[in-house]
């Protein structure tokens, strides 16, 4: 029997990683797309010590054409995609309003949402006719607030959202589950703890497993009872919206 494909486009060491091993275990073929074969080492060799089968496939999130071409190799590859998840992002840089470079806004619209679309309508067509399929759009809490400090992120996350309501407003009725995932919290990986430093404090970090888990559970609703948005924190989290 054909095992089912799995997507994961951003796929680092923290939830990237944590995401590939959960859809492998699940008995998924994972595809990893990312702009550096050293990017995803980590998730490609746990998907392979899970025991199935998994590809690193090159894409700039910056190039959307890129996308589509490396997503028709994943097709080619390893057969029609039924998970997709869009976990790409960039730098939290810190700046005023206007402080911001046409430049930056222009790379940071590219990186959430051109490249967002792009993976989206490279799959699409194919989940509609056979009415099934999940899209996930990794985001934060940026998505439902301006920020003074790092508005270039809430301006990417607010566009990413916009794209994933208009998607799933649109192409739920094709059986088609999108949802946009909002993180209101950090992720225990060791570039937080080392950012913490003295304060770091697992119980105040979510764990990417745990997170991958919730993707896993969303992926699993049925048609009658679909979230189209769901957002996660650990439980000591101080709500930020």
């Amino acid at each position: 029997m054909t095992r089912p494909v799995c997507v994961i486009i951003g796929s680092g060491e923290g939830l990237g990683q944590a995401l590939a091993k959960k859809f492998a275990l699940q008995g998924y073929n994972v595809a990893l797309i990312s702009r550096s074969l050293e990017g995803s080492a980590k998730a490609l060799n746990a998907v392979k010590q899970v025991g199935t089968d998994g590809h690193y496939f090159y894409a700039d999130a910056q190039s959307p054409e890129t996308i589509e071409s490396a997503i028709a190799n994943v097709i080619n590859k390893m057969g029609e995609i039924e998970v997709l998840i869009y976990n790409a992002r960039g730098d939290f840089t810190a700046c005023k309003p206007l402080e911001i470079s046409y430049e930056q806004l222009l790379e940071v619209y590219n990186l959430e949402v051109v490249g967002a679309f792009a993976a989206a309508k490279a799959v699409l067509p194919t989940m509609i006719k056979q009415e099934n399929g999940s899209i996930f759009f990794s985001s934060a809490t940026a998505a439902y607030r301006g920020s003074s400090t790092h508005p270039l992120y809430a301006i990417g996350k607010f566009g990413l959202r916009a794209l994933s309501q208009s998607l799933t407003k649109e192409y739920a009725k094709n059986g088609v589950h999108i949802v946009h995932v909002r993180l209101d919290c950090d992720l225990d990986v060791p570039y937080m703890k080392e950012s913490y430093g003295v304060n770091y404090n697992s119980e105040n970090l979510a764990k990417p497993h745990d997170v991958a888990e919730s993707y896993w559970l969303t992926h699993l609703q049925p048609k009658s009872a679909w979230s189209n948005e769901i957002e996660l924190r650990p439980y000591t989290e101080n709500w930020t919206y």
